[in-house]
């Protein structure tokens, strides 16, 4: 007897990670979630350079300004609570020196272009369909940075607005790096903030808009992150304790399923070899000075030698 509804995922002919893969991913908290385990399995990847960005808007002014080497100046800052921030960016790269905040945003402009155009996989994670508009500058923000809510203006996303935001990253992406994988998801987090009603609505604009632009001959996937926690799921022992972020053991559970989709099989010995040292790494011995522990330490370091000879930019 089942007891699970199980989504049916195809491991895709071609386009597989791999230890020489560049990936950079772009999106919501989940993102960063996926971004941990191959940061944990030292995959070559960038997380959200510019900051967790929830909307599908936010992610194409973000593409958009680093395909066009944007540069950043005072025009596109503001000051509060004593931080100079970026409607563009998240909170994280604020800072209370204007030029600082500046140079470290047309840094990461240099360095993002460089990434998306050696990419083999660009990973988007969508959260919201929801955005904020600044009513002073009649623009669609990616972050409010707690600026007081009567400034702006909150508006739902429609599945052509998705659409055609979608297509923009897509075009903007294959125009410097046709051969780019870009593979699209939808976070499984509840934006209970919203109202779960609405939050429902919000994710199935995601969902709809995703399902217009896919296209296997142009290398633009959707893998179902969403669906797996909705169908698979479906308890809240798998949620942390705000009943709404999915757990470590669900984040475990997806990431699997993405890794039988998309890692290759020969990959996946090298990353058990990975996990085996990343352990070892992390062990706490009873005795540091002790002959086993120093003959421990021993074979660890040449468990690391053997894969970085194999893959020098591996980092342990």
């Amino acid at each position: 007897m089942e007891f699970q509804t199980k989504i049916q995922l195809v491991k895709h002919a071609s386009n597989h990670i791999d230890y020489n893969s560049k990936i950079v991913l772009f999106g919501s908290c989940f993102a960063e979630n996926i971004g941990e385990k191959l940061e944990f399995f030292k995959f070559q990847n960038t997380v959200n350079p510019f900051g967790i960005l929830f909307h599908p808007k936010a992610i194409e002014n973000c593409i958009t300004d680093v395909i066009n080497c944007k540069s950043f100046s005072k025009d596109d800052l503001f000051m509060y609570n004593e931080r100079w921030h970026c409607f563009d960016v998240h909170s994280k790269l604020s800072n209370p020196d204007k030029e600082v905040l500046i140079s470290d945003l047309n840094a990461k402009v240099k360095q993002t272009n460089r990434q998306i155009k050696a990419a083999t996989h660009i990973i988007i994670t969508l959260g919201t369909s929801w955005v904020y508009r600044f009513i002073e500058s009649d623009r669609v923000v990616a972050n409010c940075h707690k600026v007081p809510q009567k400034r702006f203006l909150k508006e739902l996303l429609s599945v052509d607005d998705v659409v055609q935001s979608l297509d923009a990253i897509v075009e903007l992406v294959k125009l410097e790096n046709p051969q780019a994988s870009i593979i699209f998801t939808v976070s499984p987090i509840r934006h209970a903030k919203d109202g779960f009603m609405e939050n429902n609505l919000s994710k199935s604009h995601l969902i709809s808009g995703i399902h217009q632009i896919l296209n296997e001959k142009h290398n633009v996937f959707y893998f179902p992150s969403y669906e797996i926690m909705m169908d698979e799921l479906r308890d809240y022992r798998f949620y942390g304790e705000d009943m709404l972020h999915p757990n470590q053991t669900a984040i475990n559970y997806i990431w699997e399923g993405f890794k039988d989709v998309w890692v290759s099989e020969s990959t996946k010995i090298t990353m058990n070899q990975v996990e085996t040292i990343q352990k070892g790494l992390s062990h706490r011995p009873f005795n540091k000075s002790s002959e086993q522990h120093e003959e421990f330490l021993k074979k660890l370091k040449q468990k690391q030698s053997l894969i970085k000879k194999e893959f020098p930019h591996i980092m342990f």
